[in-house]
């Protein structure tokens, strides 16, 4: 039968606790390496240089089309057959990295290319080097685009991380396991740590509302916007329509 206070109990669990702690930190130093990644790659298989294409083409297709837990695995414990052996973490962070990157410069990619080409032609028509063009033309209107998914993005990954108890990382899973070994209420135990992924999902979701309307406030258009856009891309707007 249920048990209320067993419920309760694993709800202020410092077990758990310690757990959610690691799965935020986990998620956020993850997404925050995979996305500078995932720029690069983005960057490459919009390169004109054939050998850079196919390169980063064949990383998204093999981060994509392999199971992140088999990742993991061949990190951890196949790599050390190489000569090559990570910590726990090490392996947990890098697997984890190298699975997002792949799926983050996807979204990069439609970004950028949602931005019209004669938006980075007039910037470089006015003198603009390339990397400029990029970071002050193209990417903040890439932007808009890019926001939403990267939130899901987010999102998702702070489920994933439960993948990463299979190589013994420590996080709610693995924490929520080892606590349910001392009482065996499995049911109470698992419904306490899905409380906290609904927790932490839910305060990121508010999160990803105020990013979503922070950059889009400058692009919102009507009657009763009375503020002139400072930004790069208007000039650059201008000139291409001159």
């Amino acid at each position: 039968m249920w048990s209320w206070d067993a419920f309760f109990d694993f709800l202020t669990n410092p077990q758990l606790i310690q757990g959610a702690w690691t799965t935020i930190w986990l998620t956020t130093v993850s997404m925050a390496l995979a996305l500078p990644l995932a720029v690069l790659v983005a960057l490459g298989r919009a390169s004109r240089i054939a050998p850079v294409r196919a390169v980063t083409g064949c990383y998204v297709w093999l981060m994509r089309g392999t199971p992140l837990l088999v990742q993991l695995v061949i990190i951890y414990t196949g790599l050390p057959q190489v000569g090559l052996r990570l910590g726990v973490i090490s392996a947990a962070l890098t697997g984890l990295v190298l699975n997002e990157a792949a799926y983050l410069s996807e979204i990069v990619r439609a970004g950028v290319l949602s931005v019209p080409r004669g938006q980075s032609e007039a910037a470089r028509a006015l003198g603009m080097p390339p990397w400029k063009v990029f970071r002050v033309v193209v990417m903040p209107q890439a932007l808009r685009v890019m926001v939403p998914p990267l939130g899901n993005s987010f999102n998702g990954l702070l489920k994933t991380t439960t993948l990463v108890s299979v190589i013994s990382v420590e996080e709610l899973l693995r924490r929520t396991q080892f606590a349910v070994q001392t009482n065996f209420r499995v049911l109470e135990g698992l419904t306490a740590a899905a409380l906290y992924y609904l927790a932490m999902t839910t305060l990121w979701g508010l999160v990803q509302r105020w990013l979503e309307i922070r950059v889009g406030r400058g692009h919102q258009t009507g009657p009763s916007r009375g503020r002139r856009i400072k930004s790069a891309a208007v000039p650059a707007l201008e000139m291409e329509t001159r």
